[in-house]
């Protein structure tokens, strides 16, 4: 596995699913500012609806739906169904992730932390799901609400450096010395 960072604020995406398991994905994509997200749901709940608003499209997506699509969430539905949608959206040149179901992923969604823009994920490649998310419930513990300011303080502090005109290698020396400073980390 290759951990990267997908800004769905820029990227097209498109969730597939029904029952709890879509609610539950539509919510991380929505934490994760997915901008130009299009929802297919046959049945949706009250929920779901809610949600989804004006980004339900309907039942399920044609053809013509994954154009342009980057990545594909499926969610909630039976193998058949999601290994015919998992194919035709790779067929229109997307990356898949299907809920739960390993051999149909292009790539696995972590357990996600967020403190503002300080974003910590934890990953078992797809084993074991469950210790990914009490793992990320142990670091909720240790990294609380004020790492997000932190991360801003920090952030503005690397802006100063770098245009004052250090070079990438001084600037991280700083980084872990206004850390050590500050006492945020042991």
């Amino acid at each position: 596995m290759f951990p990267v960072m997908l800004d769905l604020g820029a990227l097209k995406a498109v969730l597939i699913g029904e029952g709890e398991l879509a609610e539950r994905r539509l919510a991380v994509l929505d934490a994760a500012g997915a901008a130009h997200l299009e929802v297919y749901s046959g049945s949706p709940t009250p929920a779901l609806v809610r949600q989804a608003g004006k980004r339900l499209k309907g039942a399920r997506p044609t053809g013509e739906a994954f154009r342009g699509a980057r990545v594909v969430f499926i969610a909630g539905l039976g193998d058949a169904e999601s290994v015919a949608l998992a194919g035709q959206a790779r067929a229109a040149g997307a990356l898949v992730n299907t809920e739960d179901v390993k051999p149909l992923c292009d790539f696995h969604v972590p357990s996600v932390m967020r403190r503002g823009d300080l974003t910590i994920t934890v990953s078992t490649g797809g084993k074991a799901p469950g210790l990914s998310r009490r793992l990320r419930r142990h670091l909720e513990g240790l990294f609380g609400s004020e790492w997000a300011g932190r991360l801003d303080e920090l952030g503005r502090q690397r802006k100063t450096w770098r245009m004052q005109g250090l070079e990438a290698a001084d600037v991280g020396r700083r980084v872990d010395a206004y850390i050590e400073e500050k006492g945020w980390l042991p």
